[in-house]
């Protein structure tokens, strides 16, 4: 099962970083159908055919995914969105 690890540093606040991902987590759930749930300072996320989470650490972002078959030939253009959307939210 194909996966993604993506790490992105940030220089914002816990509560400021926590806040973003919160919105981006409300996107996801709108657009992807996806559940996602806090676990601590990790936020876990799944729908059919992925899983993952955006653990939110003092000083960087921490993307995981693992893609089922339906996701797999999917993976590049995935990891390159996740990757825009940390740019642009954390640059």
């Amino acid at each position: 099962m194909p996966s993604i690890d993506i790490r992105r540093p940030h220089q914002l606040s816990h509560d400021q970083a926590h806040a973003l991902i919160d919105r981006v987590a409300a996107r996801m759930r709108e657009k992807f159908e996806v559940k996602t749930e806090w676990q601590n300072e990790t936020l876990a996320f799944e729908r059919p055919g992925i899983s993952g989470k955006i653990a939110v650490g003092p000083d960087e972002i921490h993307v995981t995914a693992q893609l089922g078959m339906l996701f797999s030939p999917l993976k590049g253009m995935i990891e390159q969105e996740i990757r825009r959307k940390l740019d642009e939210h954390f640059a």
